[in-house]
């Protein structure tokens, strides 16, 4: 009985163990770099140099070209879905090479964050919050004397990610920031008033051209709408008519519809289609959606 209860702690604190250095040295890797060229490639290679235990997720590497706002978006979806510990690299860095700082964050959710100092933080700091910033100005951070002054990704954002990845102090990367100072985005809010509401289409839902909206669901709700129902509503200069539904099936192949998407905010779609070409929509365009009854 002994030797079982011995043997059952000996296999418990080596999975305790596996799981802490699965944490420590798991990196999020997002960029606009797309697949045409070795960048993404070169920029591993990096971090595999600096931390050969990494472990190196692709979250995204076709983010719209300079698309601050984009990768904003896509970074916050995605970090509640990984542990405390996990490191996000991001390059989206339209600035690189200017005054713009290179930053090394951690949450309150014990997340960390290695990217420019250019508002892909402001979703993830409104909701989880910003307890410490360096500013990375460790050489020993970095890829050595030759830093590219175009190529951050590689020089700067990759090595210092994987030191943080493989478990180095995050004072160590520089001078500590003020987190209030970060670079904010200030997205538009959708507008209700007693006639409705009106939002902007703000993205597409990667290639099947669903219409992403910033009205949130809680706002929808509030106008009225049953599932099944029909909503006319305006979209850029155009009227449209639709009906509210659960999902994409719910409506005859070809047919549009308006949904709640997964992350919680009211999107337009066609059952097997693509909304975005069939209606030929602008981003951004207006939104407006009467009250239902009006």
């Amino acid at each position: 009985m002994r030797r079982q209860i011995c043997v059952s702690m000996v296999l418990l604190v080596a999975a305790c163990a596996a799981w802490g250095q699965a944490q420590k040295n798991l990196i999020v890797f997002m960029s606009d770099f797309g697949h045409t060229d070795d960048s993404v490639a070169l920029c591993k290679g990096v971090m595999i140099t600096v931390d050969p235990e990494a472990r190196i997720v692709d979250l995204l590497h076709d983010v719209t070209p300079f698309s601050i706002a984009d990768g904003e978006r896509f970074l916050a979806g995605t970090t509640p879905y990984y542990p405390a510990g996990t490191v996000f690299v991001v390059v989206i860095d339209p600035g690189v090479g200017s005054m713009r700082k290179a930053i090394v964050a951690r949450s309150k959710k014990g997340q960390y964050f290695v990217l420019p100092d250019n508002g892909l933080l402001t979703g993830v700091q409104d909701r989880d919050g910003i307890e410490e910033v360096r500013e990375i100005r460790n050489p020993k951070w970095m890829i050595g004397a030759g830093i590219s002054s175009t190529f951050h990704g590689r020089d700067i954002f990759s090595p210092a990610a994987a030191h943080l990845a493989r478990g180095e102090d995050l004072r160590e990367a520089g001078p500590a920031e003020d987190v209030a100072q970060l670079v904010r985005l200030s997205p538009t809010q959708a507008k209700a008033d007693a006639d409705g509401i009106t939002g902007e289409v703000f993205a597409t839902d990667g290639p099947y051209g669903n219409v992403i909206t910033n009205i949130p669901r809680t706002e929808f709700e509030k106008l009225g709408y049953a599932f099944g129902e029909r909503v006319v509503f305006r979209l850029g200069d155009r009227r449209l008519d639709a009906p509210f539904v659960k999902t994409f099936s719910d409506v005859a192949a070809g047919e549009p519809l308006l949904y709640i998407d997964s992350r919680g905010r009211l999107s337009l779609a066609v059952n097997r289609g693509d909304f975005a070409k069939a209606y030929n929509v602008k981003i951004p365009s207006a939104v407006v959606i009467p009250r239902k009854g009006n």
